[in-house]
């Protein structure tokens, strides 16, 4: 934004616009685009990636889901979201995942003893 009026100038010495254009234009507005799969920014609803993110997590999931079944075998899936469990919470609660973890809510202690129940199950 610093360097625009210079290149304003530039263009009008060298003859590719007018002064009159140069004048109009002389104020650059700059807006910025959050671009973050983590969905972690505040003020958003939804951050740049996260869309595109949550639909791979999806087709992954959908794949898994066949073998897993076909198989009888249990997976475990992780998912991008450095310090935001935003993408593991939604794709788990899309697919009906029976086990979830979150950086949000770290689990409780004896948490091994109820998944192997739940597993078990």
């Amino acid at each position: 934004r610093s360097e625009w009026g210079g290149l304003l100038e530039e263009l009008v010495q060298d003859g590719q616009i007018s002064e009159e254009v140069a004048q109009e234009n002389c104020r650059l507005n700059i807006v910025g685009l959050v671009g973050s799969i983590d969905n972690d920014f505040c003020g958003t609803d939804m951050t740049i990636g996260t869309d595109s993110a949550l639909h791979r997590i999806m087709e992954v999931i959908d794949a898994i889901t066949t073998t897993a079944q076909s198989h009888q075998r249990t997976f475990v899936l992780e998912v991008m979201g450095r310090h935001c469990g935003y993408l593991a919470l939604v794709s788990g609660l899309a697919s009906g995942a029976d086990w979830l973890f979150i950086p949000e809510s770290p689990p409780e202690d004896g948490w091994e003893d109820l998944m192997c129940e739940r597993l078990g199950e």
